[in-house]
């Protein structure tokens, strides 16, 4: 009997690394399973189908993890498992210059953040939204995008607390007093010279992270952008144990050679 053709599920690339000399182990960022890492045998071949297919950035259909374990059951939960197929799946051109390196930001934020095999729906189609935005050239567009992206993570991963309340007592946040987001105490009143938004500004960004609209966030991120941008910087640095990433060190390095 004719085995059925694999399972396609949607996927990105987000890192590749050497693994012999014509093959490469693949972190793909999937729709359905989360992250996973996959074996690309032959793809650094000069004639493998799979160099023109591999890219970051590019939606894929890929299939992967046939390999049998000894009783015969699929090792679905091997860490490595065989890259089986892999197909271009449409998407805008490769991003370029600083677009590129706010990809790969993106890109650093899975890698670092997310579980193997933890699938996070939502998050993978708000990476698939957040990819179009940063090629637009329009600085202010981008901005709300990373800004919205860095939110749903934040959320998907548990590492985001109502925004509508104050953390520690669980009371609705005053209606015109400024309250930062923190590491350890989450929702908080701002010190003095801390940035932080109103209840209305967070209450906005709360409803459309339930709505799950990337659209309505990235434009509630808006009008803050500024003080979003040090707030969730310091959460994710916080959680990444790391004051700067390595995209972000790379960014800066480039501003002051072109300065």
């Amino acid at each position: 009997m004719p085995r059925a053709p694999a399972a396609l599920h949607p996927a990105y690339l987000l890192h590749r690394y050497d693994w012999s000399e014509s093959s490469l182990i693949l972190d793909l960022f999937t729709r359905e399973h989360g992250r996973v890492a996959v074996a690309a045998k032959g793809a650094k071949r000069p004639y493998s189908q799979l160099r023109a297919v591999l890219l970051p950035f590019q939606r894929l259909n890929v299939s992967y993890g046939t390999r049998r374990s000894r009783n015969g059951a699929d090792a679905e939960s091997a860490e490595v498992q065989p890259l089986r197929a892999a197909e271009w799946a449409g998407g805008a051109a490769m991003p370029g210059g600083a677009a590129l390196l706010t990809g790969f930001y993106l890109n650093e934020l899975l890698m670092k953040l997310l579980a193997r095999q933890d699938p996070h729906p939502a998050l993978f189609d708000a990476y698939a939204h957040t990819l179009p935005a940063l090629a637009g050239g329009d600085d202010t567009r981008i901005e709300a995008a990373l800004r919205a992206f860095e939110l749903v993570l934040l959320r998907e991963i548990g590492l985001l607390p109502d925004l509508r309340v104050v953390t520690l007592t669980q009371q609705p946040l005053p209606a015109h007093e400024p309250h930062a987001l923190r590491a350890d105490t989450g929702l908080g009143p701002a010190a003095p010279g801390e940035p932080g938004l109103d209840a209305p500004r967070w209450a906005a960004l709360q409803s459309a992270l339930q709505a799950q609209d990337l659209a309505a966030l990235q434009r509630a991120c808006l009008p803050s952008l500024a003080e979003l941008k040090g707030l969730l910087r310091g959460l994710l640095h916080y959680h990444l144990a790391t004051p700067v990433l390595r995209t972000r060190q790379l960014m800066m390095e480039l501003q002051n050679l072109s300065a």
